[in-house]
């Protein structure tokens, strides 16, 4: 099974023709295509149509998930109702379940959220406000870790998020910033039900490679980090590393 990823390609008006050329190409290389959020770049319906043009040339199933661009007008149901009529399926603490040749591969989608990591992380204690920021997460997390039980009878399982679950594929981003890239509650919900890799983007100046307390594979796909259109991931349980085994030019 073979998974082309990228995250954070902040698409916009401008970007027409940058990456339907290399996408064009994506069903030589992969099974699917899911992408890490951060698809427009102002979270404006007309980025989104753009992007959803872009897509048209994708000739495997597209899943994907929001990021905090996509927040950005308020336009997050528009941006998702688009993206559907293109047929991208987008995840919301939602599952989805696909049949490659004889296997399958069940996908759990979150946007997920900020608040921290062991060590250095906030708490629901104290003001409202904060009790919010990190309730926010914690219910995230918590329909993450229900669509992956949702998915536990197919022979793969994705975790795809926008915001990373661990620090360590966002080192080279400042520190200060680490609790508003990704939340230790989401590693600690994957690791509760088990996957094959995960997937995010969020932290452009990352590196790709991690894994959860658990030993599960985390990559940051972020398309600043990959400097390419996509990677590919081989999900072959016989795999080593289950590293990119392609990169597309881009």
């Amino acid at each position: 099974m073979r998974v082309a990823a990228v995250g954070d390609v902040h698409f916009a008006l401008d970007s027409r023709g940058t990456l339907a050329p290399f996408w064009a190409k994506l069903h030589e290389q992969a099974d699917l295509f899911v992408l890490a959020g951060d698809l427009t770049r102002v979270g404006s319906p007309d980025e989104a149509k753009a992007l959803a043009d872009e897509l048209s040339v994708v000739q495997v199933p597209i899943v994907a998930v929001l990021g905090n661009h996509d927040y950005q007008s308020n336009e997050q149901e528009r941006i998702i109702d688009i993206l559907r009529d293109a047929r991208v399926q987008v995840l919301d603490g939602t599952a989805t379940t696909l049949t490659v040749g004889s296997r399958t591969i069940g996908i759990a989608g979150a946007k997920g959220f900020g608040g921290g990591f062991a060590g250095a992380c906030a708490t629901s204690f104290g003001e409202p406000e904060m009790k919010a920021f990190i309730g926010y997460t914690e219910k995230i997390a918590h329909r993450l870790e229900g669509a992956l039980r949702e998915a536990e009878t197919a022979d793969y399982r994705v975790a795809l998020l926008h915001y990373a679950p661990i620090d360590e594929t966002i080192e080279g981003e400042k520190r200060q910033i680490y609790p508003f890239l990704g939340s230790y509650l989401l590693a600690e919900a994957i690791d509760r039900v088990g996957c094959d890799i995960v997937f995010h983007g969020h932290a452009h100046h990352g590196r790709e490679k991690g894994a959860t307390p658990g030993g599960i594979p985390v990559r940051n796909v972020a398309q600043p980090v990959l400097r390419h259109a996509y990677n590919v991931y081989c999900l072959d349980h016989d795999h080593e590393d289950f590293a990119g085994i392609d990169r597309a030019p881009g």
